[in-house]
């Protein structure tokens, strides 16, 4: 199968990079580079043993992205291109509203005239806001609490009206909690521009010296410690995840599956300092941490019901928390400034 990943040299996109190409499938790529580095795509190649197409273009750019299209001819698109820091989208939310919403109508419409109707949403948690109720099925009601969520809610509703416009269309809205690891190898993993806005890389960055100590945002939270709950899932269960997804998308030999949301979690809620720890367990030492004021629109705690992606398409998550630290700790160590330094 011929797949388009939009956003495919960024975190998940690479690992979902190397999941596509080590199925056998053929793959470009759309990327701006604007937080993903092309080292990461030289990786992806030397461990897949397999080259792809790549186009660096911003996914707003119209010409480039329809050339794209035109030229590659997808049977399948996974779209990932988007900004997405929470705190970040709080501060300046017009450019999250330019790049994901108007980005995403862009790559639809460079698709209106191609016979690609399979399509595979990068979606998020955040379209659930604070939790009615808890694990979080796909029945939930939707309420942002933040930009960059209310963006990811929009995209939803453009591909939901698509799809009921259009029965040709198997688009699957794939809704992350908390993607954290990297892969086995140590050679691709999670390099964010600047400082980390989420937990994870923060954690790895402190580890292995860049950072002096973790910053947890609020520790009065309703939760075991006080800190935030979250449901975290390793990156490549997540990237398998999307494989899976093409395939229930492709299996309905043109007839259309409409839209549906599945969520991708591992049904277990980890707090902040239950992270910290399992992070010193990996990498073998204490790690300091610093408590500061709760971050605006963050909410206590968030984990999934995942059983519907098992259920309908045969995924569910395969690694722990245990696993997460490990092959993070293995990245970071092995890559101490990201991409910017071959180990």
């Amino acid at each position: 199968m011929r797949i388009l990943i939009t956003g495919g040299a960024g975190y998940i996109g690479s690992h979902t990079l190397l999941e596509v190409l080590t199925a056998g499938h053929e793959a470009h790529i759309i990327d701006n580079l604007s937080n993903a580095s092309p080292t990461a795509l030289d990786r992806v190649k030397q461990l897949a043993n397999r080259d792809f197409g790549f186009t660096e273009a911003d996914i707003r750019d119209r010409d480039a992205v329809q050339a794209a299209v035109d030229d590659f001819v997808p049977e399948a698109v996974i779209h990932f291109a988007a900004l997405k820091a929470v705190g970040k989208s709080v501060a300046d939310p017009l450019p999250y509203f330019h790049n994901n919403v108007y980005g995403t109508l862009v790559l639809l419409d460079a698709l209106r005239a191609s016979p690609c109707r399979c399509f595979a949403f990068s979606s998020s948690a955040t379209v659930y806001g604070d939790p009615d109720y808890l694990p979080i099925d796909e029945a939930h009601p939707l309420s942002v609490t933040n930009p960059y969520g209310r963006t990811k809610l929009q995209m939803e509703g453009i591909l939901q009206d698509l799809a009921h416009s259009d029965p040709s269309w198997s688009i699957a809205l794939l809704r992350y909690f908390n993607p954290v690891g990297a892969h086995a190898s140590g050679r691709i993993g999670e390099d964010p521009n600047g400082i980390p806005d989420n937990l994870m890389p923060f954690i790895a960055q402190v580890a292995v010296g860049r950072r002096p100590a973790v910053n947890v945002f609020g520790n009065d939270y309703d939760t075991i410690d006080g800190t935030g709950v979250r449901d975290y899932i390793h990156v490549t269960d997540v990237a398998r995840a999307h494989l899976a997804a093409v395939d229930w998308c492709a299996a309905g030999n043109g007839k259309g599956r409409g839209c549906e949301p599945f969520n991708l979690g591992t049904g277990r809620g980890t707090s902040v300092m239950e992270m910290v720890d399992a992070f010193s367990r990996a990498c073998g030492k204490p790690l300091p941490t610093i408590m500061t004021p709760r971050r605006p629109g963050d909410v206590a705690t968030l984990y999934a019901d995942p059983g519907k992606a098992e259920r309908v398409f045969g995924w569910r998550a395969e690694l722990d928390v245990d696993d997460m630290c490990r092959s993070s700790w293995n990245w970071q160590m092995h890559n101490p400034q990201g991409y910017d330094q071959e180990p």
